[in-house]
């Protein structure tokens, strides 16, 4: 969209933003309320509903009965498929004041909210459209007297749970596969970002989804969050968030129906550069973009940075060029790269990871002060370390904000041993010219998704997600259907 600074300003002042939850196909403005401060400028931005256990029980009591006896999972496939693509079409002429709204409440700089997160919005929810009535049931060979079918059934009531750091991106990760799949959804923004996800209800039910197909509860993850984790009319809970986080919904579904749970989860990525990678320059460009790039709050951020010694400096150097010329300010004016962080609170515990690196002996080689404070926002400079202890803090935390280490090693066994020294296995990134060494590094990598000479490319097609406390389970691709589906196995003896 050719928009400049000024033209999103005056947007911005006559924007809708939604502030009641969204229950079974209506507004419902249940519960108290919160406000939500937009990072740009600390200001207040709305008021929302504070959903609580009641306004859980009505959206789920809705999504109960959409999906025992309403249309919905009774709908040909294709008919669903068709109201999917309808949505998207939906979302995409409201693209602008979506975008705009993701970038008011969590900081996203305007551009990568229109160009990044509302593409991935609008593409999700075509894809599985799309799908929707392309899966296929089974029928195993059998003897001759008898007839063996499995069959994919929705799940049911889907309760999703969602961050704010890509607050479409990941709640279209979700909701689209398990209306695909039939299923119902109860979704649960995060405090931080709740108002693009009830504008995406709202154009739900206006595209024609059923009444309580799609619901949003606003509310907080200790109430409306648990609400949803403990509640027994809930088939499956799908989150992203933190790992300590993800611990509670599986405490959840013990302590109520053992609903199934799918968690994906923290990272600490290692980003592995060889001394033979095709293009030095590019490789560190895109490591100082990876780290940076929404402000460096990215379960999959490449944290780590591990050089090979003989070009430790050379690359660390281009990095920290980059990170000094990247441009931090209002997240509406399209020329920003960086944005502010989410919240005050948010800031204050990425600063607590700096000062106690720098207590414990990490060089900081640039950034690590808040900046822009006349504006009353929550901007951070890039920052970078090295001589980072293997077994500090900031070596092992997800930090979840623009705070990169990086380390060095001297051959290819330290470079992967390094990598693997993580509770997390969610990404990687590898840099070399050597097919077969690229090959090698990534069997070896304990991460769900390994990238080469590359970093945050793919598609629909490829699924998403994590191994040891990373989580489990896979977003995106037809895989992710397999989260809201269970087999039925029909056996005919003829």
């Amino acid at each position: 969209m050719d928009a400049t600074h000024d033209d999103w300003i005056r947007r911005a002042q006559t924007l809708d933003l939604p502030g009641t939850h969204h229950i079974d196909g209506s507004p419902h403005a249940g519960g108290g309320t919160f406000t939500v401060v937009s990072p740009r400028d600390g200001r207040p931005l709305a008021d929302v509903a504070d959903g609580g256990a009641a306004e859980v029980d009505l959206a789920v009591a809705a999504a109960r009965r959409a999906f025992d006896s309403g249309p919905w999972p009774r709908l040909a496939p294709a008919e669903r498929g068709r109201l999917l693509l309808r949505v998207a079409d939906l979302v995409e002429a409201e693209r602008a004041d979506f975008a705009l709204t993701v970038s008011l409440e969590m900081g996203k700089p305007i551009t990568d909210a229109y160009d990044i997160e509302l593409r991935a919005l609008i593409n999700t929810f075509r894809w599985y459209g799309q799908l929707a009535d392309k899966l296929t049931d089974e029928s195993p060979h059998t003897a001759p007297d008898a007839l063996a079918l499995v069959t994919r059934e929705p799940a049911g009531v889907v309760g999703a749970v969602v961050p704010w750091n890509f607050p479409l991106t990941l709640a279209g990760w979700k909701v689209a596969p398990a209306l695909a799949a039939g299923c119902t959804v109860v979704l649960k923004p995060a405090e931080n970002s709740p108002l693009s996800a009830l504008r995406l209800a709202r154009v739900a039910s206006a595209a024609g989804l059923p009444p309580g197909v799609l619901n949003v509860v606003s509310g907080s993850g200790p109430v409306a969050g648990r609400a949803l984790g403990l509640h027994p009319d809930v088939d499956v809970l799908a989150f992203t968030g933190s790992t300590a986080v993800g611990r509670h919904f599986l405490r959840y579904a013990a302590d109520s129906n053992l609903k199934r749970v799918w968690l994906e989860l923290g990272g600490k990525s290692p980003n592995i550069i060889l001394p033979d990678a095709p293009d030095l320059e590019q490789a560190a460009a895109t490591a100082a973009w990876g780290i940076f790039f929404n402000q460096g709050e990215m379960c999959t951020a490449p944290s780590r940075l591990l050089v090979h010694s003989s070009i430790a400096e050379r690359v660390t150097q281009a990095v920290i060029d980059r990170a000094r010329a990247l441009r931090v300010g209002d997240p509406l004016d399209p020329a920003t790269a960086m944005g502010p962080l989410v919240s005050g609170d948010h800031l204050d515990r990425v600063l607590g990871h700096v000062h106690a690196a720098i207590d414990t002996g990490a060089r900081l080689r640039t950034g690590g002060e808040r900046v822009l404070t006349q504006t009353g926002g929550t901007y951070l400079q890039p920052t970078v370390f090295d001589r980072v202890a293997q077994d500090s803090a900031l070596a092992c935390d997800e930090v979840f904000g623009p705070v990169l280490s990086v380390f060095t090693f001297d051959d290819l066994d330290e470079a992967v041993a390094l990598a693997n020294a993580t509770d997390y296995g969610l990404a990687a990134g590898v840099w070399t010219a050597d097919l077969s060494t690229a090959h090698q590094v990534s069997r070896a990598l304990r991460a769900g998704t390994v990238w080469v000479n590359c970093y945050e490319e793919g598609d629909l097609t490829v699924p998403f997600g994590g191994m040891k406390q990373s989580g489990n389970g896979r977003d995106k691709s037809a895989h992710a259907l397999e989260k809201y589906t269970e087999l039925k196995t029909t056996w005919i003896q003829l």
